[in-house]
């Protein structure tokens, strides 16, 4: 058991190391080829920082564990609302911005009930991850068209610096390699230890998804939101977890279901599909009330992903 734990605990470095290599490089590129930073920002970053989640939710589907495909999802999707950043408004409150709740929150609630409604028959296929993709598609367009109508002050685009990209074209192509070498031995070494450890502790793959693999995966975001909120940074918003997890349905679960089909199964839809929504609606609520969503609202959000879990393990128990 300890050294499946620990092909998984490596795997799990390995991946996150990986993503951030591919995102480096990948901006080098992108700066070289002359894209705006917001293009960048909304394309090859959003879809980089995804990628680990996806590489994982791939090789789970075609390795025949769709559980953690799916829970993969499910799970970062909840920890990012709950988890990162109920403990980020607990060190610092966050204000909510007015398209926050508009235009961002809206988007997140429909992409996860059309994620449900898509898995309801038990399988996501691949016309249904191409809607998902096309809609994606959709929204990035939307941002970047309402993002131009801002002034350059509002716009606040980031330096190549700021996004810490590689000083040569060269540089950036090595970055991009590594990367990917690393997303793919990460995955696989994360998926193939989370299987072996699933089966000799006794859990569910689907538990260790939703639990170890989407934590894992959600640690980089936690970390940075958390320092960040520290330091008061101001850039660190609740929209941009939203996004994430926009894209996460929409690019993870839409690029997966079109190379091969995910099964999804009833233990997913009767329990932790609904505790994603419900943790959507629960936090409509707190970005409306009150100017900032701070310690309180943050104690509450993480006090529900700690009830979430242990329902959880109890269900997987009661199995």
């Amino acid at each position: 058991m300890l050294a499946d734990l620990a092909i998984l605990i490596g795997g799990l470095i390995v991946l996150i190391v990986g993503g951030e290599f591919l995102v480096k490089g990948a901006v080098g590129i992108a700066f070289k080829a002359h894209l705006s930073t917001l293009v960048i920002g909304l394309t090859v970053v959003s879809f980089g920082t995804s990628a680990p989640e996806l590489l994982v939710s791939i090789k789970a589907a075609f390795q025949g564990a769709p559980d953690i495909a799916i829970g993969n999802v499910v799970g970062s999707n909840i920890a990012n609302i709950s988890l990162v950043l109920g403990i980020t408004v607990m060190v610092y409150g966050l204000t909510v911005a007015r398209d926050t709740k508009i235009y961002d929150w809206p988007k997140m609630f429909l992409s996860s009930i059309l994620f449900y409604i898509f898995a309801l028959d038990g399988i996501i296929v691949w016309f249904e991850g191409l809607i998902m993709l096309i809609l994606l598609i959709l929204y990035i367009a939307f941002i970047v068209t309402k993002s131009r109508k801002q002034t350059k002050k509002e716009k606040a685009e980031m330096t190549e610096e700021e996004l810490e990209a590689p000083s040569s074209l060269g540089k950036s192509f090595l970055f991009l390699a590594l990367g990917l070498v690393g997303l793919y031995f990460g995955a696989t070494w994360l998926l193939d230890g989370a299987v072996s450890l699933a089966k000799e502790a006794g859990l569910s793959e689907r538990v260790i998804g939703i639990t170890i693999i989407a934590f894992g995966t959600s640690v980089p975001e936690l970390i940075t939101c958390v320092v960040a909120a520290y330091r008061k940074e101001t850039a660190i918003s609740i929209g941009n977890l939203i996004g994430s997890n926009i894209f996460n349905i929409m690019a993870v679960i839409g690029i997966t279901a079109i190379i091969h089909p995910i099964q999804v199964s009833q233990p997913s839809l009767d329990f932790d599909f609904l505790w994603m929504i419900g943790f959507a609606l629960l936090l409509l609520p707190m970005i409306w009330i009150g100017k900032k969503v701070g310690f309180w609202k943050g104690l509450i959000l993480f006090g529900t992903y700690v009830t979430y879990i242990v329902l959880l393990l109890l269900d997987n128990s009661a199995q």
